[in-house]
Parts: C-alpha cells; sequence; structure tokens
C-alpha cells in the first residue's frame, strides 16, 4: 500500500492520502481539510490555497480538490469570496460532522455504544426556531388563541389542582385521551377506544416507544428514502437495522421493500402525506402493504404527523382503519395543529399491547406531565381546537397557493416547484448544474433556512454506486411567514441559485 504524507498548509500538519484504497481521494482530502477546521489548527478566516496550486502540490487532478472544496463550502466549513479564494468560516456548522464518533472518540463522548454511534451519525434536526424564512416545522403562531389557552390552563388548575398533583396515569389524562379517540374516530377514521390512546411527549417519543417494545436490536425496519432524520435515530436507538425503501408517486414501493428485506419486523410510513416528498400511498399500496403485515407477523407504525391540514377535499381515512389484524400502531402529535412547544402527542396502540405500553411507561419515565393534557382536554371539549383547525386550514391554503405563485414566477427557468396536496411546505426541484446542499449553505449564510432535500436520504452506498436516485431540491416551509416576507426571501433564494450557473 503506497501512502504519500506531506504538509498542504503550515497549520494543518500532515495528511496522509490513501492512493489505493477504495475511498476517493477527494473525500479523503475533504476529511482531513474538515478536521483541520474542526480542530482549529485551521481558524475562522483564514485562507485556503488556491484548488490548482493544491492540486500540483499533492498531484491531483484539480477536479478532486474542487470536489472536496465544493463539499466543506455545501457544509458551512468554508466560504468562497469571488476573485479572493475560500477562506475557513467564521462559525461552525450547527450539524455534527459526518460520519459519526468512533468508541474512544473524546470530542463526542468516550464509549459510546454502537447504537449511541449510530444515533450520533444521524443528520441534525432540519428545523429551525429561529423564525428565519422557509423554516420548517413551525406553524404560524400569530394565529393561535394563547389568551384561550392561558385561560383555561389556569381553569384546568383551578378546578382539579389537588387531583392533578398525584401521580398520573402512565398512559395519560383520562379525559384527553377519550376526546383524542372521539376526534380520530370520526375525522380520521382511526379504530379506537379511550383505552388504546396513550399520551406522549411528542411523536418521536411515541416512536421511540414503540420501538423499544417491538423490536430487538437487529431486527429489520423499512424507512421510506427519503424520510425524517428523527424517524431514522428513534429506530436506531432500539438497535434496528434500517432498510431504506424508495418512494413513488403512490408511495412506499412495498414490492422493492420485499425484495430487499422481506423478513423486516416493522414498516414505518406517513401515508398520509409522505415527508419531504409530500405524495400519498394509494389504496392499492394500503392494501399491500397490510397483507404483508398480516402474512409476516410484522408491525406497521402510521406516522400521520400533519394530515390536519390537507388542501384538496376531506382528511384522508388513515391506514389504521383500514387494518383487520391489529398490526398498525398510529402516532400523531399537537406539534403544527397548535404550536410545538407544547410537546404533546399520542400513539393508538392495539388492544393486546396496552398492558405492555402501561409498563414500560411506568418504568421509563412514569408518564407525560398532566398539566397541559387538562387543559388540551378542555380546548378540546369545548370547541377551540375543532375551530382553531378550520380557521388554520383556511389561512394556510391562502398562503400556500400564493406561495406557489411566487415560486412559480421567482424560480422560472432555475427550478420547478411543486406542493403535496397537505402539509406544511413546498418543494423546489433544481436541475443537476445546481446542487442542493450548496445552494442550502449559501442561503444560510444571507439568513434563510432552506434544507436540502437530498439530506433526506439514506443508504449512501447505493447512491454513490449510482443504484438509486436521490433528488436534488430545497425544501420551503411556508406556514408561519406572511405573503410578503415570503416573496422577498423568494427572491432572494432565486438570486443565489441564478448566480450558481
Amino acid at each position: 500500500m503506497v501512502r504519500r504524507a506531506r504538509p498542504v498548509l503550515s497549520s494543518l500538519g500532515p495528511v496522509t492520502l490513501d492512493r489505493t484504497g477504495v475511498e476517493p481521494l477527494h473525500r479523503q482530502l475533504y476529511r482531513a481539510l474538515r478536521q483541520a477546521v474542526i480542530e482549529g489548527r485551521l481558524r475562522p478566516g483564514e485562507r485556503l490555497p488556491p484548488t490548482r496550486a493544491l492540486a500540483d502540490e499533492w498531484g491531483l487532478s484539480r477536479n478532486t480538490v474542487v470536489t472536496a472544496y465544493d463539499t466543506l463550502l455545501a457544509e458551512g466549513y468554508i466560504t468562497g469570496k469571488v476573485g479572493a479564494g475560500s477562506f475557513v468560516a467564521s462559525a461552525l456548522p450547527d450539524a455534527p460532522p459526518q460520519g459519526g464518533p468512533g468508541r474512544g472518540d473524546a470530542r463526542r463522548g468516550v464509549g459510546l455504544s454502537r447504537r449511541g454511534v449510530a444515533l450520533a451519525a444521524v443528520g441534525g434536526d432540519m428545523r429551525d426556531p429561529s423564525g428565519r424564512p422557509f423554516a420548517l416545522g413551525t406553524p404560524d403562531l400569530n394565529a393561535f388563541p394563547f389568551a384561550v389557552w392561558a385561560q383555561l390552563l389556569a381553569r384546568s388548575w383551578r378546578v382539579a389542582g389537588r387531583g392533578l398533583a398525584v401521580d398520573p396515569d402512565p398512559l395519560g389524562h383520562p379525559p384527553l385521551r377519550a376526546a383524542i379517540a372521539g376526534y380520530l374516530r370520526a375525522v380520521r377514521a382511526v379504530r379506537c377506544e379511550a383505552d388504546q390512546v396513550v399520551i406522549v411527549s411528542g411523536a418521536q417519543q411515541g416512536l421511540s416507544l414503540v420501538a423499544q417494545l417491538l423490536l430487538d436490536p437487529g431486527d429489520s425496519v423499512w424507512v421510506e428514502n427519503p424520510g425524517w432524520p428523527g424517524n431514522r435515530a428513534a429506530l436506531l436507538g432500539a438497535g434496528a437495522r434500517l432498510v431504506p425503501v424508495p418512494l413513488d408517486h403512490e408511495g412506499i414501493d412495498v414490492e422493492e421493500g420485499v425484495r430487499r428485506g422481506g423478513d423486516a419486523r416493522l414498516a414505518l410510513v406517513t401515508p398520509s402525506h409522505q415527508f419531504p416528498l409530500g405524495v400519498t400511498m394509494s389504496l392499492r399500496r394500503r392494501l399491500q402493504l397490510l397483507d404483508w403485515a398480516a402474512a409476516r407477523d410484522a408491525w406497521i407504525v402510521e406516522d400521520d404527523y400533519d394530515s390536519e391540514f390537507r388542501y384538496a377535499g376531506p382528511p384522508l381515512a388513515a391506514l389504521q382503519g383500514l387494518d383487520g389484524a391489529g398490526r398498525v400502531l398510529y402516532v400523531g402529535s399537537f406539534s403544527k395543529a397548535l404550536f410545538p412547544a407544547l410537546r404533546l402527542g399520542y400513539v393508538v396502540v392495539p388492544p393486546d399491547l396496552v398492558g405492555a405500553v402501561r409498563a414500560a411507561r411506568r418504568h421509563f419515565d412514569g408518564g407525560t406531565s398532566i398539566v397541559p393534557q387538562a387543559a388540551l382536554h378542555r380546548f378540546m371539549a369545548d370547541g377551540h381546537f375543532a375551530a382553531h383547525l378550520r380557521a388554520m386550514r383556511a389561512l394556510y391554503a391562502d398562503k400556500r397557493a400564493g406561495f406557489l405563485r411566487t415560486l412559480d414566477r421567482c424560480f422560472a427557468g432555475l427550478g420547478r416547484a411543486e406542493a403535496g396536496e397537505a402539509g406544511l411546505h413546498a418543494l423546489v426541484h433544481l436541475p443537476e448544474d445546481r446542487p442542493d446542499r450548496t445552494l442550502s449553505a449559501l442561503a444560510k449564510r444571507v439568513g434563510l433556512t432552506v434544507p436540502a432535500l437530498s439530506d433526506y436520504y439514506t443508504a449512501s452506498e447505493r447512491r454513490a454506486a449510482g443504484e438509486e436516485p436521490v433528488g436534488n431540491g430545497l425544501m420551503l416551509g411556508f406556514a408561519a411567514h406572511e405573503a410578503e416576507a415570503l416573496d422577498r426571501a423568494a427572491r432572494e433564494l432565486a438570486d443565489l441559485a441564478a448566480a450558481m450557473a
């Protein structure tokens, strides 16, 4: 094995490139430069050598160096100044470096378990609570009746304060569970009774709870590809082996899932509004998935994260309502319907699992805080919840229609905008000569939160081999912003895209 090491910069120290190894040279160079930035050997504002000079010094092709620099630029480790060169960024990216820590990596925690290593390697949170344009997962908080909510919080404590102060039912506040069950039966055609509803601290905790109960380490799980990184993290935390399954216009490709992992223990799907592509699972695929689960004695977790905001007809019936074999667990949340900091969600479990879930909640955390549950029960029982959803559905429909017109106008010739039939975000598909991660990094530096679609994909090994296509586009949230702000931000983003040509 031939290796070559010599200093590239005085502050970089020796770098070893393995020219006979499997890893491409541009990835080796990228990792070496990134590590020098993280460790402070390359300091903020320090100028990197020109790509041609570095290529000549190392006997590399200039394209190899350019690719390494482009990756660093896309991840926010360096910045580019026209006519001046490339410089170390003044602030490192928020997300952890790719690749995951080793067991002895003191910077990321000594002695991580294999699960811990896998969790740490999952991409960072794609949401942004700063309120910057296009941030995902944030509803219009200006339209929420916080005065009513405050009154209900006070009323709940005043009327039942002593009762709320004792140990709660680990499955949640019984009146709230009954209200949720009634709502789901009427609006989502979910088959459930109140004792099947488990209140959790957000949908992520619900998924983690389900994974801990149903999966053994090493069990295979189908995950939609692309999909939400937080869901993958919850499954990895239970020691699952993820089987990425591609999607098409009908949703998850069940036949491909069987081909890749027909013995999977569980499938995690978002049938009503897939994230991030926005497609709706067809009835044919739903029935295929249910047949597979029944035949394999497998489980299905239905993540119904924002089905309340559907703009083409009434809300769709849930997959769980079609299940006659008791194989579907239904997960929902109030984060988008009300406000994210509420941190209340729910899981509808088959009757046979209720006892196990009760025991797990008692031992894991004792249950979710009861005070906001009591207020939410009154919010639903008094009609505020239904009225708020009606108002927000109309508000978001107007915002969505105007936003799509804005994107069509601003990105004419630069990309193609689309939005699913539900949800609070739109997609702009980009041509290959405008890489989404590079444009996302450029947008972040001018104050826009625009996650790259390609960041939601898994199975990088297959992508590198060209066996599985990866989307190239941008994710744009519209719910939390007024039309004027969205218009200004869209024009600014389009100008950045145009300048990349």
